[in-house]
C-alpha cells in the first residue's frame, strides 16, 4: 500500500464542523489579544523579530531539508512543509506559562505570527512544496492555486482573528468570561476530531504509523531545537528563550488538516502528519515545559540557599 494513493475520508458535514472549530480556535486567541500587543515589535523588537524569522524562514527551510534526508514519501513530505508553514498553536501561551516564561511576549508574538500568517502561509507553501523532488508533483497534479488558499485561510485565520481583537478590545469584561470557555471548548472539540479521524481511519494510520511517528517526532524536536537555538544565538534572556520556543515549536496542526481535506481531498501522507502532529505536539510541548518549570524551580531555590561560611 502506497501513503501517496491513500484518501482518509470524511464527509462533508464534518469537514464543515473542522473549518468552524478552525475559525472558533482563531477567534478564541483574538479575544485574548489587546492592540498594544502589536506594539511589541516596537517595545521587543529583537525578540519578535527573531520568532518571525524562525518561525517563517528558517523553520520552513530546514523542514525541507529534513524530509530530503529522511527521504519520506512525497506526501508525508508535503504534509511536514504544510505543518512547519502553519501559524503558531494557541496552546504556546499555556506551555510558556507552564514554564515559567514570559507569557506577554509569547501573547505578542501568536498575534503578530498568526496575522502574517494569512499571508506567508500560501506562500511558503507553494515555494517549498514546489520545490521538492517529489512532493512538486502533488501540487501539480492538484493544481494549487496559492490565492485559493489565501482566501480559505482569510476565512478561517483571518475574519474570526479580526472579530476576536475588536470584540476582546471593545467590550473587555465580557471577553474576560468567555475568552477561556471559547479556548478550552475548541481545543477539546479540535482534539476530539483528529481522534475520531484517527480512529476513523485507524488502518491507514496502523499501517503507516512507523514512518509518521518518526517523521512526527523529529520534525517537532527540530522546531522547537530552532526556536531555542535562535533565541539563545540572539541572547534573549531565559524567559524569552522559553516563549520563541514554544511559539516556534508549536504549529496550529489542525489547521493544516483542514487545508489537507480543502485542497488536498485528505490524502493520507499530509492528512496523518498534521493529526499526529496535533496530539504529539501537545505532549511533547507539556513535557518539555514541565521539565523546564522544574528546573527552574530547583535553580531559584538553590539561588536562595544561605552560603556556608
Amino acid at each position: 500500500m502506497n501513503i501517496d494513493e491513500v484518501v482518509l475520508n470524511f464527509n462533508p458535514t464534518s469537514l464543515l464542523a473542522l473549518d468552524i472549530v478552525l475559525a472558533l480556535i482563531m477567534f478564541g486567541i483574538a479575544l485574548a489579544v489587546k492592540v498594544e500587543d502589536f506594539k511589541a515589535v516596537v517595545t521587543m523588537p529583537k525578540a519578535i523579530t527573531v520568532a518571525i524569522a524562525a518561525q517563517f524562514i528558517l523553520l520552513p527551510a530546514v523542514t525541507f531539508g529534513l524530509t530530503l534526508l529522511l527521504q519520506v514519501q512525497a506526501s508525508i513530505a508535503l504534509g511536514m512543509i504544510l505543518v512547519a508553514c502553519c501559524p503558531p498553536g494557541n496552546i504556546s501561551q499555556v506551555l510558556t506559562n507552564q514554564a515559567r516564561g514570559n507569557v506577554a511576549l509569547s501573547v505578542s508574538m501568536t498575534a503578530v505570527g498568526n496575522l502574517l500568517a494569512i499571508f506567508l502561509l500560501p506562500l511558503n507553501f507553494a515555494l517549498w512544496g514546489s520545490l521538492h523532488p517529489t512532493a512538486s508533483k502533488i501540487l501539480e497534479a492538484v493544481q494549487l492555486d496559492a490565492l485559493d488558499m489565501l482566501l480559505k485561510i482569510v476565512l478561517i485565520i483571518g475574519l474570526p482573528f479580526v472579530l476576536g481583537i475588536l470584540i476582546g478590545n471593545r467590550w473587555p469584561n465580557f471577553t474576560a468570561k468567555v475568552q477561556p470557555w471559547v479556548r478550552g471548548i475548541s481545543l477539546v472539540a479540535l482534539l476530539a476530531f483528529i481522534v475520531i479521524a484517527l480512529i476513523g481511519n485507524w488502518n491507514y494510520f496502523m499501517a503507516f504509523i512507523g514512518i509518521v511517528l518518526l517523521a512526527v517526532f523529529l520534525h517537532d524536536a527540530v522546531a522547537l531545537g530552532i526556536g531555542y537555538l535562535t533565541a539563545r544565538a540572539s541572547r534573549l534572556d531565559t524567559p524569552s528563550t522559553k516563549a520563541v520556543t514554544f511559539e516556534v515549536g508549536i504549529r496550529n496542526a489542525g489547521l493544516g488538516l483542514g487545508l489537507v481535506f480543502a485542497f488536498f481531498g485528505g490524502l493520507g501522507g499530509m492528512a496523518v502528519v498534521a493529526g499526529w502532529w496535533g496530539i504529539w505536539d501537545i505532549v511533547a510541548g507539556l513535557i518539555l515545559a514541565t521539565l523546564w518549570s522544574r528546573h527552574t524551580v530547583r535553580k531559584e531555590k538553590k539561588s536562595k540557599e544561605p552560603v556556608a561560611v
